[in-house]
């Protein structure tokens, strides 16, 4: 049965057809559909973890239980894994187990652009890069096979193209694979040193014995070509650019195993070529490799480690004939990324920004607060940091730091990583205020749920964590709760919390106007009678208003009737409709 699928759709099917039973992951960009469609076979446990080191430490449980398990996340959640990761591949596996990453080339979702096959490197695991929605298919079935046979988990590389861009795939049925027994090996899965040892050259046999099988494996293979003047080596989203550009005219070796790589495969192959070039997106991880085999090629010296591909660069590159380029002659608009209208977050930046504060900001959807004309954000580093990053900014800045400064967390984030940094601020004792911005979602990739929201990945009640609860619990004893659409409640609690001589939490509650029960009031708008041109409200930055003529003017099919606009004019321009 052939059908169309998005990468991502097509791990998952993939997934489902090699019986893999359980999925944990935490969502985010540009992996999140892979469990989001796992979710959906009901053979298939799957779930939302509070982050991704939990996720892979579920599917290596599930392992050991004899069930093949995967977990699913983007590049730098491989980061928050990574310690499950490496000790993992010294553990081997009893059930199969394959660990999906997404790596964003270009930062469309990111804060970096890391390079995931280094953790395969560092962590001797093997790691296959499909090119397409079929191996995206075919591979993670394969992915499951290869773990077993070898006793490794298996990193499955996608990129933000081959996740979300969309190619037939032909799928066929269910697996039913057996549970494993679970034997005690206290030698194999206990990692203490005098175990960890001897596990160690076993971690080291298996490399070769992949690095032989890398060799004549179904995933990498040679393309001939016309003329062998040049031979390119690729992998991934670049070999469809490569086969987009040049067709059959040059040899190509596709590698779909990415780590460990072939040798003899990469001497023939250049032997029968006069250059050797590597096109491969982000580092120069085949270059390097091809250069310890002291063979000559071409790599980075041409290619940018910068960014994204496309069939225009690569083809600039070559050197290809003008008529023969891929770019688009229609200039395309940009959308500048923004809040939404109403978007709760809005009020309470809003609050920060007119207070001056320097505020310590997280990874989420109120990362836009940095943008113009708000600028509220100072700084943002990873999942959690900003309640880590208040605390040590105090230390140092004191009670001048203490007065003038937040950090913002959203509740999903919170739950990832913040909880952590606020037992430090408990524990070591920084006059700290926390905001926790709860939207009742994870928002910014795209409305899953968390443990705050009280339902599970399929929307089923499930256990809900009490914010409130659980700050008091860690030993935080100012606790408030505001309404971020009220501005003068925000004014005052922040102003309550930055005076206090101790650590303190706000919790700025309203739902992401996006969800769906959430339901938008008639929209305001303007009386140009009473409008002053002042353009106070421009500076709240809602993207519904807008000045025409020297006006303020309300965009009705954006406006969701807020009312903070209201707060914001100083003379009553922002009216209800009659």
């Amino acid at each position: 049965m052939k059908e169309l699928y998005i990468g991502n759709a097509a791990v998952a099917r993939g997934l489902y057809d090699a019986g893999c039973s359980v999925v944990s992951s935490y969502p985010g960009t540009p992996s999140t559909e892979i469990t989001e469609e796992a979710a959906g076979y009901p053979e298939i446990y799957a779930e939302w973890a509070p982050n991704e080191k939990v996720a892979m430490e579920t599917a290596f449980g599930a392992s050991l239980g004899g069930k093949r398990s995967c977990c699913a996340m983007k590049h730098v959640g491989l980061n928050v894994a990574a310690d499950p990761l490496f000790t993992m591949s010294y553990t081997g596996v009893n059930g199969g187990l394959v660990v999906c990453v997404a790596d964003d080339p270009g930062m469309h979702s990111s804060q970096n652009e890391q390079d995931s096959r280094h953790h395969a490197i560092a962590s001797k695991v093997p790691m296959l890069e499909p090119a397409n929605s079929q191996e995206c298919y075919d591979f993670a079935k394969a992915a499951f096979r290869l773990s077993e046979e070898y006793d490794t988990p298996v990193l499955l590389r996608l990129c933000t193209r081959i996740a979300h861009s969309q190619s037939i795939v032909e799928v066929g049925a269910r697996e039913e694979v057996p549970q494993k027994p679970y034997v005690k090996d206290i030698s194999k899965y206990v990692m203490m040193p005098g175990m960890a040892i001897r596990r160690h050259p076993l971690v080291e046999a298996r490399t070769e014995k992949l690095r032989e099988y890398a060799e004549n494996c179904p995933f990498n293979r040679v393309e001939p070509g016309e003329d062998h003047s040049k031979g390119i080596i690729t992998s991934g989203t670049c070999y469809q650019y490569v086969k987009e550009i040049f067709g059959s005219r040059y040899p190509v070796l596709k590698l779909g195993m990415v780590n460990p790589l072939p040798r003899d495969l990469i001497r023939n192959f250049a032997g029968s070529v006069d250059t050797l070039y590597v096109v491969e997106e982000l580092d120069g991880i085949i270059e390097t490799h091809v250069r310890t085999l002291g063979l000559p090629v071409i790599g980075k010296d041409l290619f940018t480690p910068l960014g994204e591909y496309s069939q225009e660069t690569i083809s600039k590159v070559f050197g290809r004939p003008e008529k023969e380029h891929f770019s688009i002659e229609t200039a395309i608009p940009a959308r500048p990324p923004m809040m939404c209208a109403g978007c709760p977050h809005r009020g309470m930046y809003y609050v920060l920004s007119r207070n001056k504060c320097t505020v310590i900001g997280d990874i989420g959807c109120y990362t836009l607060g940095a943008q113009a004309p708000l600028q509220a954000v100072d700084t943002t580093l990873c999942m959690g940091a900003s309640v880590s990053g208040i605390h040590g900014f105090n230390k140092v800045m004191g009670r001048d730091g203490e007065t003038k400064t937040v950090a913002v967390i959203g509740d999903s984030t919170f739950m990832h990583s913040g909880i952590t940094g606020l037992v430090n601020i408990a524990y070591n004792q920084s006059n700290s205020t926390v905001i926790i911005l709860d939207n009742s979602i994870t928002g910014m990739t795209g409305h899953q749920q968390n443990p705050t929201t009280g339902y599970n990945i399929k929307g089923d009640p499930a256990g809900k964590i009490d914010l409130e609860a659980l700050c008091r619990s860690i030993g935080i004893h100012r606790v408030r709760v505001v309404d971020p659409y009220d501005l003068q409640q925000c004014d005052k609690v922040l102003k309550e919390e930055l005076a206090a001589e101790e650590p303190s939490v706000i919790i700025s509650r309203r739902p992401c106007v996006l969800l769906k029960y959430v339901k938008a009031k008639r929209p305001l708008h303007v009386n140009p009678d009473t409008c002053r041109s002042c353009k106070k409200c421009m500076k709240f930055g809602c993207p519904a208003i807008a000045m025409h003529d020297g006006k303020a003017h309300v965009d009705p099919t954006l406006c969701v009737g807020c009312g903070v606009c209201e707060q914001v004019c100083p003379f009553g321009a922002f009216e209800e409709e009659a």
